[in-house]
């Protein structure tokens, strides 16, 4: 096969998984007789379910795709105690629908998109009641994060990768104060996606690239980016450390990776402290319970290190009523409400009695917030990690 058309294929007896990356495109079966001879070497060694990964399979043609059909066809005939559960993603959708006919012909074989299970947090997202709550966040952190960001390693005309980039926001002002030599914004919505092509048009800005993608198998090379970013979104995932290792492989060595979480537990506000210090507890169960952890911040060193970054830096600073106008932070808090204490509250199925307690106190954080002798607040936590050289 030529250089543009390669592939690997790997196989993992310990978890029994098949694994087939990069391009398969195949002139004729010959091509991929080595590719053949493995799979089938897997299939009959297997006991119980082989897991057949092809998440990361960016191109494949019908040459190869019958060859794999033919011996996945050709094997759970034979063998009635073979199960084949094929994982796909819903970034190359394509290999979704490519295998789907498969499992609707074959009883012992299923089809998974891996990413469904992976982002807990999405539906909520892709309803778009994030978009304001984004939209103000990036507004009030934006004015704290642009004096951080040269001392977490940012410099003018470096390349920038903003990973899980949201509604592009951050992007675009990173775009304007740092004047990267490249800036690639990717996420996991396409929803969100449109909306960041918009925002970037609205400032005139033509030149950022926007791809659609899974941040825990980024098809991007390997050693790319000088400076990586990953703002309030490992704190969304439920294997974050997935994120963190493709952060790690796309950064240049000697480049540095970027990361904003929060810990929700310590927003506070007075007056009426004791019921926004209630709400905020709660809020940090609830997105526990749909296995997402709004605490990282403060955890956010560790991971960088078992990552395998060095030179970690951290700060930690308070987004407030203070910052500038007080009906910003009010606007997010409110956003904050509609969409924890409504559709993710009724979705895990509290009653309208703690749903009635959970919204006091988001209005009383809104209170303190509006109050003329008020203060409000909501910590984040920002950290980087150096990829050694």
């Amino acid at each position: 096969m030529t250089g543009s058309e390669t592939y690997s294929a790997t196989f993992n007896e310990n978890n029994q998984e098949f694994v087939i990356a990069g391009k398969l495109r195949p002139r004729s079966a010959s091509e991929i007789k080595p590719l053949e001879s493995a799979l089938l070497q897997a299939l009959s060694n297997v006991r119980g379910t082989l897991y057949l990964n092809v998440k990361r399979l960016g191109r494949i043609n019908n040459v190869a795709f019958r060859m794999i059909a033919g011996l996945v066809t050709q094997m759970v005939n034979k063998r009635a105690d073979l199960r084949i559960e094929v994982v796909t993603s819903s970034v190359l959708g394509w290999s979704t629908r490519k295998f789907l006919p498969l499992a609707e012909r074959l009883p012992n074989v299923t089809v998974v998109e891996y990413d469904k299970e992976f982002y807990p947090g999405q539906s909520f997202l892709e309803e778009g009641g994030f978009i304001p709550i984004l939209r103000n966040q990036t507004r009030m952190t934006w004015r704290h994060e642009r004096l951080l960001l040269p001392r977490h390693g940012l410099t003018p005309g470096s390349s920038i990768a903003d990973i899980c980039c949201g509604i592009g926001d951050f992007a675009v002002l990173a775009h304007k104060e740092f004047k990267p030599s490249r800036l690639l914004a990717l996420d996991h919505s396409r929803s969100s996606l449109d909306y960041a092509r918009k925002v970037a048009a609205d400032f005139g800005i033509t030149d950022i690239e926007y791809v659609y993608g899974d941040a825990a198998e980024i098809m991007i090379d390997d050693n790319s980016f000088d400076f990586v970013t990953c703002r309030h979104s490992l704190q969304v995932f439920d294997r974050p450390e997935l994120i963190l290792r493709e952060l790690y492989r796309i950064c240049k060595p000697g480049g540095r990776v970027y990361i904003t979480n929060e810990k929700n537990s310590h927003c506070l506000g007075e007056p009426r402290g004791e019921t926004i210090q209630w709400t905020y507890t709660e809020v940090a169960k609830l997105w526990a319970h749909f296995n997402m952890d709004i605490e990282f911040g403060p955890k956010s060193g560790r991971h960088l290190i078992d990552a395998g970054f060095d030179d970690i830096r951290m700060d930690t600073f308070m987004v407030t009523n203070r910052d500038g106008n007080p009906q910003d932070f009010a606007d997010m808090i409110q956003a904050w409400e509609n969409v924890y204490a409504g559709e993710m509250a009724r979705d895990r199925g509290d009653s309208p009695e703690f749903i009635a307690r959970f919204r006091q106190g988001f209005q009383d954080h809104i209170y303190a917030a509006l109050h003329p002798k008020g203060y409000a607040g909501w910590p984040i936590w920002a950290a980087s990690g150096r990829k050694p050289t």
